[in-house]
């Protein structure tokens, strides 16, 4: 789910993603995460509880400790922000690409 704002040229993006890995965010899925993050120039957050993280932080969204079932809030703000949180999106729907 995306929403949009914008604000004197600056985008802000928010979305939110089910966590639907068996093992929930782990290394792996996380790694795939910041990969992701890193290509946008955004700044984008995840919040999972009342705790809010750097996407493009490994050790941060490993804090997370977001199980399977898990509701993660992604919110980003930059020119590409709305790509960003829709790739974020998919990503997630795609299982982080871990398949087993």
């Amino acid at each position: 789910m995306l929403s949009k704002e914008r604000h004197k040229k600056t985008t802000i993006a928010k979305g939110f993603f089910i966590v639907i890995n068996d093992k929930g965010l782990h290394t792996r899925p996380s790694t795939e995460l910041v990969k992701c993050a890193t290509h946008f120039r955004a700044q984008i957050s995840l919040t999972y509880q009342d705790l809010v993280v750097n996407a493009k932080s490994l050790l941060g969204i490993l804090t997370l400790a977001a199980a399977r079932g898990s509701r993660i809030q992604v919110e980003a703000e930059g020119e590409d922000a709305s790509e960003a949180v829709e790739e974020i999106i998919q990503l997630a729907q795609n299982k982080f690409y871990i398949h087993f």
